[in-house]
């Protein structure tokens, strides 16, 4: 399911169709194949986060190329944050996106999220600046944020050594595609940087348990528990939950924003989250494009699977365009 930026009409045989009959097969073989599930205490995130990270680090021997990485450190509210800067081949000045990484705000970093902004590098065309923000439960909310915003404050300040042209955007998968999405929000009412374009891979805004893509998809790679515990991790307190800072799906008005791509997955249980942002920034008149992989689960972007470039591709036009124009 596609709409184009400024519209959003889906044809007649598409308004019912959702998801597709089958989990795509290459998505099953990566879930079946999985060496970890996902911990719901404190103890079992430590043991979890090096695992996770040694296992993309060593599980991707052949990464897509590009003209360059370099790990950085660059200011945060509450200390230096590590990044890593890609740059695509070939001369000259490019663009830059700053990329918040997926994981529930609990796990996932530079290394878990290496290829997907690899390629997002070399399909867009420009610098991509991924962000290691803190995660909780033992940083909770406003850590993440403070520190996704805060990174983009400096990068673009900082554009003439990452990408070195002018043009600013942001992107994230999941938890990141929510802060991503945050980003927007607080750079529109703040005043703050000057972003092109956002592009939210399966985000997490407005996530409710009775929503029908929970109740169809609970227990494809996240069930009730892990969405709770996400939560009560990255919000520490109830206190936050409506805050739009905390979910932009909370916001009043999102008509500052700059245009969107927002992408979903028909298996996963976030899905209505994402359709039901992308049709909440139409309403308040922001471009939108956004596509539902029907036969996709959640996370299929950091899969290696052949979706997992296909939506690197298509999501890399999307900032190239808004960014080249």
């Amino acid at each position: 399911m596609n709409f184009p930026l400024g519209g959003y009409i889906p044809p007649p045989s598409q308004r019912r169709r959702v998801q597709a009959d089958e989990i795509d097969p290459q998505a099953k073989a990566a879930l079946d194949s999985r060496p970890f599930s996902l911990p719901h205490s404190r103890l079992g995130l430590k043991l979890l986060r090096p695992v996770a990270r040694l296992a993309a680090k060593y599980g991707n021997r052949n990464p897509p190329t590009v003209g360059s990485v370099t790990d950085l450190t660059i200011p945060g509210p509450d200390g230096a944050l590590r990044a890593r800067r890609y740059r695509p081949k070939g001369e000259g000045d490019v663009p830059t996106v700053v990329f918040f990484h997926g994981g529930g705000y609990v796990f996932g970093g530079l290394e878990t999220h290496d290829v997907l902004c690899r390629r997002l590098t070399r399909e867009s065309g420009c610098a991509v600046l991924s962000v290691a923000y803190r995660l909780a439960p033992e940083h909770p909310f406003p850590a993440a944020v403070e520190d996704a915003y805060a990174a983009t404050e400096w990068a673009a300040s900082n554009l003439g050594s990452l990408g070195g042209a002018e043009g600013l955007a942001v992107a994230g998968d999941s938890a990141g595609g929510t802060l991503a999405a945050i980003v927007a929000l607080m750079a529109a009412e703040r005043d703050g940087p000057a972003l092109t374009h956002q592009a939210l891979i399966y985000p997490a805004t407005g996530a409710e348990e009775e929503q029908e893509s929970v109740r169809q998809n609970a227990g494809i790679v996240l069930n009730e528990a892990d969405l709770r515990f996400f939560e009560a991790c990255y919000y520490g307190s109830d206190v936050h939950r409506r805050n739009p800072y905390a979910d932009p799906a909370r916001a009043d008005d999102l008509s500052g924003v700059p245009p969107a791509t927002v992408v979903t997955a028909g298996f996963d249980p976030l899905r209505d989250a994402g359709k039901g942002y992308a049709e909440q920034l139409l309403a308040d008149g922001v471009d939108v494009r956004y596509e539902n992989y029907l036969a996709q689960v959640h996370g299929f972007a950091t899969m290696e699977i052949d979706a997992a470039e296909t939506v690197a591709s298509r999501v890399g036009r999307d900032l190239a365009d808004a960014l080249r124009e």
